[in-house]
């Protein structure tokens, strides 16, 4: 059974923080299905975007799992621009922004191999 995105995300919020970084959500969609995208920032001031991965890249041993892909976007505008598209095509969208600190991105959330 898969967890409400709101729990979900209330998690990697948690997770985060322990881990010695910093989480936070920046908007907040539907509280039982709305998708996720994480920004993930570097301490030198570098970003990331990722969001759902397509469907073909779940395991099925693991169909519970939510998995990410990275954007290759290259600047602010660029990410604002993507997320303002996705909130066009889908109001409830969650928004989290993490800073990770010492460790990785992979850490928090699962990255599908492109």
């Amino acid at each position: 059974m898969r967890v409400t995105t709101d729990f979900w995300v209330s998690a990697l919020v948690r997770r985060v923080f322990s881990g010695g970084g910093f989480a936070a959500i920046v908007k907040r969609g539907a509280t039982e299905a709305g998708a996720v995208f994480v920004i993930v920032r570097d301490r030198l001031g570098g970003a990331q975007l990722f969001g759902p991965a397509p469907q073909t890249s779940y395991d099925t041993a693991k169909p519970d799992e939510r998995y990410f892909t990275r954007y290759a976007l290259e600047d602010e505008a660029a990410f604002d621009a993507r997320l303002e598209k996705e909130k066009r095509f889908d109001p409830d969208i969650w928004v989290v922004e993490i800073e990770p600190g010492q460790g990785a991105v992979e850490e928090f959330i699962s990255v599908a191999e492109s």
